[in-house]
């Protein structure tokens, strides 16, 4: 039966990955941003729905357990279109088995990501007007069931997960350095419960979750 779910986790992400590069590929024929290399950091606000699609532990899941109100930050590096980035996310106010409560998302992730503006060719070249941004990503998080007690150990995690997503932006430029918008990150994982033997199957499940997200965002331009 174990055998049977993992083989099925590993047809969708398959499934996935394949979906993405050919995703990719239409996008690397358009004209994206002429930057070399920059780092970007952001903040940014607003809702997630999140549920657990197979697995022992999928009526356990984080995400489809974890309030719907979420903020947080994140800091990318992209030289090209390779990308890396952190991000921490807090979960809390609204909806959720425990809305009351605050769980976090901590995650480091790799991946391409381009940046295509719509204004003019002037306004592209001085960084001007709307943008369309688009990412895909691989990744490891981990979850808490409280607010981060700083230095992060183990202790305070509850779940693990390795994750496969993708993100879309539309925003404007409202400076040099400073972009506003609307981003929609999707992403499916393959975790773990925290605490117990990794090769223990009755400890995994799988899930999926969307955030809708408003954003306000820092942009340097290194090279």
């Amino acid at each position: 039966m174990h055998s049977h779910r993992g083989w099925v986790t590993i047809v969708e992400m398959t499934i996935a990955v394949r979906a993405s590069v050919v995703t990719l590929a239409v996008l690397a024929a358009a004209p994206a941003s002429a930057d070399v290399a920059v780092l970007m950091g952001n903040v940014h606000g607003g809702g997630m729905v999140g549920k657990g699609t197979g697995g022992d532990q999928q009526d356990e899941a984080f995400f489809a357990n974890a309030p719907n109100g979420v903020y947080g930050a994140t800091v990318t590096g992209r030289f090209l279109f390779l990308a890396a980035e952190v991000t921490h996310r807090q979960y809390s106010f609204v909806g959720g088995e425990f809305e009351n409560t605050l769980r976090t998302w901590t995650q480091f992730s790799a991946g391409v990501d381009f940046e295509i503006g719509l204004g003019s060719t002037q306004q592209k070249k001085e960084r001007k007007g709307s943008f369309f941004q688009v990412s895909a990503m691989a990744g490891f998080g981990v979850g808490t069931g409280q607010q981060v007690d700083p230095p992060l150990d183990n202790s305070q995690i509850t779940d693990k997960g390795f994750m496969l997503g993708g993100k879309v932006a539309l925003g404007t430029h409202l400076s040099k350095h400073f972009d506003f918008g609307l981003m929609v990150p999707a992403q499916f994982g393959y975790f773990f419960k925290n605490g117990v033997a990794a090769n223990d199957l009755t400890n995994h499940y799988q899930g999926i979750h969307v955030e809708a997200l408003l954003f306000l965002r820092v942009y340097l331009k290194l090279i």
